[in-house]
């Protein structure tokens, strides 16, 4: 049995870090890993951005928290970015990704019994989907690993094949409020959503009168390249859920929406205690600020395709070891032939640090502010790690 205190619901490493610098990680040891992970698409700008730490240090030394019964002008500011910036017209600051999904969940439903349609409640999702670790985040996700042994679930959802339009049509019913999807698959293993068909879950919606509500809590924040990751598609959605990287560290989630989709979230429907913390507010606007500078998102398309190219690469050099590279912008995967956790093994070894996801890949996913050389390095690292895992078997 542990002595640890905590709960042991996570597979640590043994490895801990004291200090960050940009794509760094320095672990009490001594020795420097590559973060090509962002903290799970988290530290989009690095660690220690010194326009968030100042960011923070500043405000930490004003005013922690009020509350949301008065006037908070950090939400308003990072509000109106968010506004200016996205299709959005009302913006509803919380915690985390799982309490902006349960938000943009309760908004989509709500919509709907403002329109006279309180039977209009379930809600599409597609296989493969990770919405968060909540009871109806799991529910939507549908995945029965993360579902089983917690009692029933939630009712409301129903999945289809990612990709299968047909499969979408024939669930569409008298009672179907909304439907939700990650133009980017993250835990589903990097699985990029076809445009056409984010496209023609725009149309779908729009011919039905449901609304779409797009999860971009990972792949959101400049990670495809673009800020939001359903521009490549040309397309707005009526609700989306943000969070990870718009922290950039700092716990921060929010749900977007037009006015229409917004209208019937009034006084008393929703709330939370600690969401828009003047910290967090903070950061995030630090964080909005640098991504939304004049050609920061020009530069992590340019980072991309270097990165895509050298990773083709070693995917070409190591055919044993990897079957593909998938993913869009930032957020790719290697798809590996042994068990993903050999080949994590042997990359912690030589000093990276990626995740593993779905359909046994690895994410490469390393902060927006990565330069050429350390792609360069970072490619290199990775053929290592491969050589390692080759000469194993």
């Amino acid at each position: 049995m542990s002595t640890s205190s905590l709960f042991q619901t996570y597979a640590r490493a043994d490895i801990e870090f004291e200090r960050g610098e940009g794509v760094w990680l320095i672990a009490t040891d001594g020795r420097r890993y590559m973060d090509c992970a962002s903290g799970i698409a988290v530290s989009g700008l690095g660690h220690s951005h010194p326009k968030l730490v100042e960011a923070l240090q500043e405000q930490a030394g004003k005013l922690w928290h009020v509350s949301n019964l008065y006037q908070v002008k950090g939400q308003e500011e990072l509000g109106a970015l968010l506004v200016e910036n996205t299709f959005a017209d009302r913006v509803f600051f919380c915690n985390s990704g799982a309490e902006a999904i349960e938000g943009a969940l309760k908004t989509a439903r709500r919509y709907h019994y403002a329109q006279g349609h309180p039977e209009k409640s379930r809600v599409i999702t597609f296989e493969g989907a990770f919405h968060g670790r909540t009871m109806t985040a799991l529910a939507a996700g549908g995945q029965q690993k993360y579902l089983e042994g917690f009692g029933p679930a939630p009712e409301g959802f129903d999945q289809v094949p990612l990709g299968d339009l047909e499969a979408v049509k024939a669930a569409i019913t008298p009672e179907t409020a909304a439907i939700l999807i990650e133009p980017v698959q993250g835990e589903g293993g990097v699985r990029p959503v076809e445009l056409s068909f984010l496209r023609a879950l725009r149309e779908l919606c729009d011919e039905h009168g449901l609304l779409l509500v797009l999860d971009e809590i990972q792949c959101g924040v400049g990670r495809t390249g673009k800020l939001f990751a359903h521009e490549w598609a040309g397309i707005t959605p009526d609700i989306m859920a943000i969070a990870k990287g718009i922290g950039g560290g700092f716990p921060v989630g929010a749900f977007l929406a037009t006015d229409e989709a917004a209208s019937a979230m009034v006084p008393g429907t929703h709330g939370t205690t600690y969401g828009g913390n003047l910290l967090a507010m903070s950061v995030g606007k630090a964080v909005m600020e640098v991504v939304t500078e004049p050609g920061f998102l020009e530069g992590v398309q340019n980072k991309s395709l270097l990165l895509k190219q050298s990773l083709a690469e070693v995917v070409d050099r190591h055919p044993e070891v990897f079957e593909e590279l998938r993913g869009s912008g930032l957020m790719l995967g290697l798809k590996c032939k042994p068990q993903v956790a050999e080949v994590l093994g042997a990359m912690r070894s030589v000093g990276l640090l990626p995740v593993p996801a779905g359909d046994n890949v690895l994410r490469i996913m390393p902060p927006m502010t990565i330069t050429a050389e350390e792609i360069r390095l970072l490619t290199e690292m990775i053929s290592e790690a491969a050589s390692k895992v080759e000469a194993k078997d």
